[in-house]
């Protein structure tokens, strides 16, 4: 470090550190400047603060751990494992962040096998539903349930009309009875087909169960289905 012994005060004036304003130390922050009247960018008071005009840089010291709630525009420690959250105006808030999982973001990965439960199926795999139409066009929509029951007897032609329906997806239909045309239809863009599993066929004297399957649907949608009878039986 370079020494003044020996120099005269008109040769290292300059590189003499003092208040801007040529006054003494106060209580109040001033600013530094060199003999020649540069600014440093320091201010320092009586009182050991010391701020600097260069935003974000920590002046006076190399220690760690200096930052504490103190320094900072917050009120109190907050509590064990809260995060310190900006309130947007240049002061601060203990809390506890808030996670926004984009939608279609969760993959595969993240989910733990054999936790996904009954309760958080859709409906179109889960619920049933009460149908109370006894003639005419009766809507079945495939995605508000899984089983459709009838709950009165048909009293004139009836057409089952499917909405929403998924490939890959079967519903079940029972309590139809009456002896009365049933015909099947769907909301397929260009065409349907229904191809009947078997040789059974609908019979109004008693209960019946219509299962089907959606094997395609595109605008030509497919469905296969079967029909049968049943009465209530502990002997199987």
């Amino acid at each position: 470090m370079a020494t003044l012994t020996g120099n005269k005060i008109k040769d290292t004036y300059s590189s003499l550190i003092k208040f801007s304003d040529n006054g003494i130390a106060s209580g109040s922050l001033q600013l530094l400047s060199d003999g020649a009247g540069n600014s440093i960018g320091i201010s320092v008071d009586t009182s050991g603060n010391i701020s600097s005009s260069a935003v974000g840089t920590l002046v006076g010291t190399t220690s760690s751990n200096v930052v504490n709630a103190t320094m900072l525009d917050v009120s109190g420690n907050g509590t064990n494992g809260q995060s310190l959250l900006s309130d947007g105006d240049g002061s601060f808030s203990w809390g506890s962040p808030s996670v926004t999982i984009a939608d279609g973001s969760i993959t595969t990965a993240k989910l733990a096998d054999d936790n996904v439960t009954f309760a958080k199926i859709e409906d179109r795999y889960t619920a049933k539903v009460e149908k109370s139409d006894t003639s005419g066009a009766v809507s079945i929509d495939w995605s508000a349930g899984t089983t459709f029951e009838f709950t009165a007897s048909l009293t004139g032609a009836t057409e089952l009309d499917f909405t929403n329906f998924k490939q890959g997806q079967v519903i079940g239909i029972y309590g139809l009875t009456g002896s009365q045309t049933i015909t099947l239809d769907s909301d397929a863009a260009t065409s349907e087909t229904f191809n009947r599993i078997g040789t059974s066929e609908y019979d109004g004297t008693g209960s019946n169960y219509l299962q089907i399957a959606c094997v395609d649907d595109s605008a030509t949608a497919v469905f296969n289905y079967s029909v049968i009878t049943y009465t209530s039986d502990t002997t199987p």
